[in-house]
């Protein structure tokens, strides 16, 4: 009997021990190996910490988007020096400050704590702490770091100090605001019982009210893909000088984000250098737009599902018409005659698109347009998203859904439109986009995003059927054919819309919005992509300014992912 209760003892206490093994080198080892680390001198009380945000490549490798980097500083007690000259002579060939600054704070006699040196290289503040000179500390902090410079900026964010965080440094936009709370590293938390811990904290996972646990964001973001997104947004800016960029391409059969990007952007490194707070805006999710032509498909499939209009159906084409007293217009206000459904978005017909939607009625297109998911928010992982304009949807004038029809009227945000767009080819199904994968909860929990949720807007067939005629639009209407790929299908189409002038409240018959999407294989889309651009100078139609940006996009995938050929 005894043999069994000391065996016992024995198990139990190595258990304890193990359970504490688990938790200071698995759960909390990052942090432990910061104070270990601050080998310089003692951790101040509030040590900053933060938790990470990962890129993922395709093959399922980490690259670090926000990190900690270490800071080192020299800090001078004047009160211990001898000699702050032969001191200075000591130390000058690892400070950067003048002779004069480092003097006037050494001979502070009444001061213990001076701090004369900011960042300091690692290699320096090691030399300095061999010298060990009396009154003289090296201290190491931590601070946030994106090792990728501008890439990703407008959708991670940065961290910094508010007038109400006080001295706590806080996500101010991006990921790391939305993801503040699970990013936040809580002074003494090292220290609490780690059996409370997480038995405490596994509860509130499961819980409704709980404090939310704090972690790592894996997002779903390929940082390949990402760099060569942002590369062609700048150039097509060097060409069209645009007010504003963006893009966004996805997986239109689960919302999975693999890229987004904005221009201009910013480096969230030296945030506080930027001007113009406009740049922290990420315009694909809190901006609105009138999108223009790239919504003709939407109205169209809508009215295929319906039954009203096949690819067939035929309208006579007069070029203009009036409704409500307004006049409508092709963008020429030339007269085609009789047309076809798929010369309507061959040609891109506004006329046309005012055919459709009367076929299909107003009842029945606005609630087409409201399950395409226009006038809700997404619920991407990300602040400030605009829900999006959509009275005309509930007017009482012809005029305002005809025009919606062909994309203007209404304001949305890319990231809706995108997955909206993402309907045509996934077989009719409202997905819900996501930048977040994962995310790791330092007591070993994960929580996996769903990528399944999904709402049948369209039948199968419809999707099925507008995807042919916009392989069309590709293949025979697109810069006369010359866009299309003879081993791949593309389903794409182009928009132009007039913006409205902040001032007078009117169309500015000199300011465009320009758009692009596309998604392929097109009968089995890997890929969506959505290009926009604000008032670029040059050239009237997107058509123009975004085949070839899409073009490249589209070819990069390709070869990137091996995505083999489909005709």
């Amino acid at each position: 009997m005894r043999v069994r209760v000391i065996s016992c003892i024995i198990l139990l206490v190595a258990g304890i021990i193990l359970c504490r093994l688990i938790y200071v080198q698995l759960l909390h080892g990052d942090e432990y190996a910061i104070i270990a680390d601050r080998q310089y001198a003692r951790a101040p009380s509030n040590e900053f910490s933060r938790g990470t945000i990962f890129f993922e490549e395709k093959d399922g490798g980490r690259v670090s988007a926000a990190t900690l980097e270490d800071i080192y500083y020299l800090v001078l007690n004047p009160t211990q020096i001898d000699g702050p000259e032969r001191l200075y002579g000591v130390l000058q060939e690892h400070l950067t400050v003048s002779k004069e600054s480092f003097i006037a704070r050494a001979t502070k006699r009444q001061d213990t704590y001076e701090v004369v040196e900011k960042n300091l290289g690692a290699d320096d503040a090691a030399a300095i702490t061999r010298v060990h000179e009396p009154g003289v500390t090296v201290y190491t902090e931590k601070k946030r770091y994106y090792p990728g410079g501008s890439l990703g900026s407008t959708f991670l964010g940065f961290v910094g100090k508010t007038s109400e965080s006080g001295d706590a440094a806080i996500g101010r936009a991006g990921l790391e605001a939305y993801f503040d709370d699970v990013l936040t590293r809580h002074a003494g938390g090292l220290y609490v019982n780690f059996f409370a811990e997480i038995f405490s904290n596994i509860s509130s996972v499961f819980s409704d009210g709980g404090d939310r646990l704090d972690g790592d964001i894996v997002t779903t973001i390929e940082p390949t893909v990402q760099r060569e997104l942002e590369k062609v947004l700048k150039s097509t800016e060097a060409l069209w000088h645009a007010d504003r960029l963006g893009g966004v391409i996805l997986d239109p059969l689960t919302g999975k984000i693999i890229a987004m990007a904005g221009y201009p952007n910013f480096d969230p490194n030296t945030y506080n250098t930027v001007k113009d707070p406009h740049v922290f805006q990420n315009a694909t999710v809190e901006n609105l737009y009138e999108m223009g032509s790239i919504m003709k498909p939407l109205a169209m499939a809508a009215a295929l599902d319906a039954g009203v209009v096949s690819p067939t159906t035929t309208y006579h084409d007069t070029g203009t018409i009036t409704l409500d007293t307004k006049k409508i217009s092709n963008f020429d206000g030339k007269a085609r005659g009789r047309v076809t459904m798929q010369e309507v978005l061959n040609q891109s017909l506004n006329v046309g698109m005012v055919f459709v939607e009367q076929k299909l009625g107003n009842t029945a297109f606005a609630k087409y347009m409201k399950a395409y998911g226009f006038g809700a928010k997404t619920n991407v992982e990300l602040p400030n998203e605009a829900a999006g304009l959509v009275a005309n949807l509930s007017s009482n004038r012809d005029v305002n859904y005809a025009t919606a029809a062909f994309g203007q009227g209404i304001a949305v945000t890319p990231i809706q439109m995108a997955t909206a767009l993402a309907v045509l080819g996934n077989g009719g199904k409202l997905v819900s986009p996501h930048i977040v994968e994962r995310i790791e909860y330092r007591v070993g929990i994960t929580d996996q995003t769903d990528f399944a949720q999904s709402v049948q807007v369209l039948q199968p067939e419809t999707s099925k059927t507008i995807t042919d005629m916009l392989v069309t639009v590709v293949d025979k209407a697109l810069l006369n054919g010359k866009a299309k790929m003879d081993r791949y299908t593309i389903a794409a189409k182009t928009g132009t819309a007039q913006m409205v002038n902040a001032t007078t409240k009117e169309y500015d018959a000199h300011r465009y919005l320009h758009s692009f999407f596309g998604y392929f294989p097109a009968y089995q889309p890997k890929f969506l992509i959505l290009l926009f651009q604000t008032d670029p100078k040059g050239a009237q139609y997107a058509s123009a300014t975004l085949t070839d940006p899409f073009m490249d996009l589209t070819k990069f995938l390709i070869n990137y992912y091996n995505i083999p050929p489909d005709r």
